[in-house]
């Protein structure tokens, strides 16, 4: 059964409804004075964005936005896998595979297609130019929820060769952070004939060295994992260990869902960005509702357990790979550990720009992809 099926997002006023609903009904904590951010959400955000999300957000401006790229379904190792798929008009495209991470979604790539798919329009060279393959994560949004367990990032990775396959891509890049860098590189490692090249922002894999004998960006950035495994990955814990209990709280409230979300976005972008925050408030209630509307808060929680116990060590890759480093990501790459794992052949440093490059730098991270796979024989 390797059918692939038109999708159309289409839904239901009475699930808006149910949510505008349950906004004006929120039943709000209590909150210490002074504390700011220290201890989570500030009431008074949370207060004044779950309003415009209830008064001023427009779903069926966003959900027309999605609709307006060509989108499918198919069922691939016993997950229901949604993915959008557009082709590039140049002859000589490369095809390449997009992959987000949690609290992402699909929304992250937005901006990224028309200037990936239509170089010419975009005023870039047309000889770079990319069939663009934007799967949701099994389990998140549309492709959720899953209905069996043992779906770590290996078997995404194995999901997305099939996606491929049945694409009829032989051959073709990837691009991801987050969970997309993990599931990127490890596509390069289970089948490194078929990748041209692996793109990546962010590390694909938590450093597990030590800091003596580094340079001293090397040894500041591992300074930074060890400061965020301590001090902000409380998040991680609780979907590694017990995402089903979580569940029920963020899949009955959505200021409980919002909040779960809105923090990871307010710590992990870039705090210079000049606006009020780095990405637009549609855009992330865009990805709200893509957890929201869909109930897949649990499920894609899951991700986390099933990979953090299927195990294993690093295995080398092979496959040609860019790194792009946004300055404010939580997730800086310590090069010395990367280069000995990954075959390094592009490495890019940026000054703006936090964990969602592709919602809060689309035009510096669509740039990088092109220079990547622009050096590389993608003949």
């Amino acid at each position: 059964m390797n059918e692939i099926y038109p999708f159309r997002i289409a839904i239901p006023q009475r699930d808006l409804d149910d949510l505008a609903a349950r906004l004006e009904a929120t039943r709000w904590p209590d909150e210490l004075p002074g504390v700011g951010w220290d201890y989570g959400v500030p009431i008074a955000y949370l207060r004044e964005l779950a309003d415009y999300w209830r008064t001023g957000y427009d779903w069926r401006a966003a959900e027309a936005e999605l609709n307006g790229h060509p989108q499918f379904t198919t069922r691939i190792d016993g997950a229901n896998v949604h993915f959008l798929h557009v082709r590039s008009p140049e002859p000589t495209a490369v095809p390449l595979i997009l992959t987000h991470g949690w609290p992402g979604s699909i929304v992250e790539f937005m901006d990224l297609i028309a200037p990936l798919t239509d170089p010419r329009t975009h005023g870039a060279d047309p000889r770079v130019a990319f069939h663009v393959v934007i799967p949701s994560l099994p389990g998140f949004g549309f492709s959720g929820p899953t209905t069996e367990s043992a779906w770590d990032y290996r078997r995404v990775a194995a999901a997305w060769l099939e996606l491929m396959t049945r694409l009829g891509y032989e051959r073709f890049g990837a691009q991801g952070g987050d969970w997309g860098a993990g599931i990127s590189r490890e596509l390069g490692v289970m089948a490194p004939a078929r990748l041209l090249g692996v793109h990546l922002n962010g590390s694909p894999t938590i450093p597990s060295g030590e800091a003596e004998g580094l340079d001293d960006l090397d040894a500041a950035r591992l300074r930074g994992w060890h400061r965020h495994q301590q001090e902000s990955s409380g998040y991680a814990a609780v979907q590694a260990t017990r995402p089903q209990t979580l569940a029920y709280g963020l899949t009955d409230s959505p200021v409980g869902q919002l909040a779960w979300i809105v923090e990871k976005f307010k710590e992990w972008t870039d705090p210079t960005a000049t606006s009020d925050s780095a990405v637009g408030r549609d855009r992330l209630l865009t990805n709200v509702m893509m957890y929201w509307l869909t109930g897949t808060a649990g499920s894609s929680s899951r991700l986390y357990k099933e990979s953090t116990h299927s195990g294993g060590a690093v295995t080398i890759s092979t496959v040609p790979t860019g790194m792009a480093v946004f300055a404010h990501d939580i997730t800086l790459p310590v090069r010395a550990f990367v280069e000995q794992t990954d075959n390094i052949v592009h490495w890019s440093e940026f000054a703006q720009g936090g964990h969602f490059p592709a919602l809060e730098q689309p035009t510096r991270l669509t740039s990088d992809i092109r220079a990547f796979f622009g050096r590389l024989d993608t003949n």
